[in-house]
């Protein structure tokens, strides 16, 4: 076991660092507050190689594993998590769907223009009527020659709006039957294809969530991945990954407000002292380290597994659990430390706070995360 950050890791640190301090921090809450999704800053960030993390040079990528991935997600997120959440969402989720299930000619087509950022993707699993349980889905395709006719809608899809192509599984079988659903590729300007709604969310806000509507949209047969009535598997070995992305958001969160509680507790006086000088505070300081110090070891540990190809499903669970619950809690800690300065947008802690419930929500709620961990225990 090597706990040490290796070479490349702390120099991606370091490159994020400096990017996030000139191009995300002075703007933070410009876009938060106006619900700014800011595409150049992503085209940007795919100019640097972080959108394109795991994606195999040969396709236009950094070709990097696991490991360097929640070092790039986790330094975003400590400085704005909504940042993070989306380019978590689109290596992830988008890009990763296509590198992991696409045909040699579909990898080709989309990927470099996915790593690059020429491309922002969006994926598409969760319905008006069913989140957790994607089975239930209605959004449904009809083969007609080498055309498929797509009808339904999407909603809480990152990207929904700003993306230029988006995975979708769509029903092709009886609903609940895990084999009968399969995913697409879709492209902006697509016949049928459009945005719908845009959330106004409590947290996240830089973050675009919107709705993808389908209203007889054709799309290609040559746009299909892996073989049909396997999108839902595909969606689930899709989502195991994705929960190390929230993980690695989450500790970023994590870390964030605790480095702000902390230096605030330092300087902050009261009764003639430093108020980390009391107990009450300290003991939360140490809560708080000791967390985030689990959160990174259960994170790494699951990159290690899915870096060997090895199953993840339960280690990856068990992170994004661990991780965004403590977030959650580290962030409410962090908000009392500040009393009522916590309470203000002119500390950082009050955007940790609203951003942090996100990550105990999406892709899987803590819920399912236990009833994935305890199934496989069960087994």
């Amino acid at each position: 076991m090597n706990f040490d950050y290796n070479e490349t890791q702390l120099m991606i640190a370091q490159s994020i660092k400096d990017f996030a301090e000139k191009n995300i921090r002075p703007y933070i809450m410009e876009w938060d507050e106006a619900q700014i999704f800011p595409v150049p800053l992503f085209k940007q960030l795919g100019e640097m190689g972080f959108m394109g993390v795991l994606v195999p040079e040969e396709y236009g990528g950094s070709g990097l594993g696991y490991h360097e991935y929640i070092t790039v997600i986790e330094e975003i997120s400590k400085v704005d998590p909504s940042i993070g959440l989306s380019v978590a969402a689109h290596n992830s989720l988008c890009t990763n769907h296509i590198l992991t299930f696409g045909n040699e000619e579909q990898k080709k087509k989309w990927l470099p223009k996915l790593a690059t950022a020429e491309f922002i993707g969006a994926w598409g699993l969760t319905e008006h009527n069913t989140g957790s349980d994607a089975g239930g889905m209605n959004t449904t395709a009809v083969k007609d020659g080498d055309l498929w006719i797509v009808n339904g809608a999407k909603n809480f899809i990152t990207h929904g709006i700003s993306g230029d192509v988006a995975v979708v599984v769509v029903r092709t079988g009886e609903k609940g039957d895990s084999k009968g659903m399969t995913a697409f590729v879709f492209e902006k300007g697509m016949k049928g294809f459009s945005s719908g709604k845009k959330e106004n969310k409590l947290g996240m806000r830089a973050s675009e969530t919107a709705e993808l509507v389908f209203d007889n949209c054709l799309v290609p047969d040559e746009n299909r991945l892996g073989e049909v009535g396997e999108g839902f598997i595909q969606a689930m070995k899709i989502l195991d990954g994705g929960r190390i992305s929230i993980g690695a958001l989450s500790l970023g969160i994590a870390k964030g407000a605790y480095e702000a509680a902390l230096k605030y507790s330092k300087e902050r006086y009261q009764f003639g002292q430093p108020i980390s000088n009391f107990q009450g505070i300290s003991f939360k300081l140490a809560d708080m380290a000791t967390e985030i110090e689990a959160s990174e070891l259960l994170l790494h540990k699951a990159a290690f597994l899915k870096q060997q190809h090895k199953p993840v499903t339960t280690s990856g669970a068990m992170a994004k659990m661990y991780a965004s619950e403590a977030c959650v809690k580290i962030a409410n800690d962090a908000v009392q430390i500040h009393g009522g300065y916590g309470y203000t947008k002119d500390f950082p802690v009050e955007k940790f706070y609203r951003d942090s419930k996100l990550c105990a929500i999406g892709e899987g709620t803590t819920e399912i995360q236990k009833l994935v961990i305890s199934r496989n225990l069960l087994k």
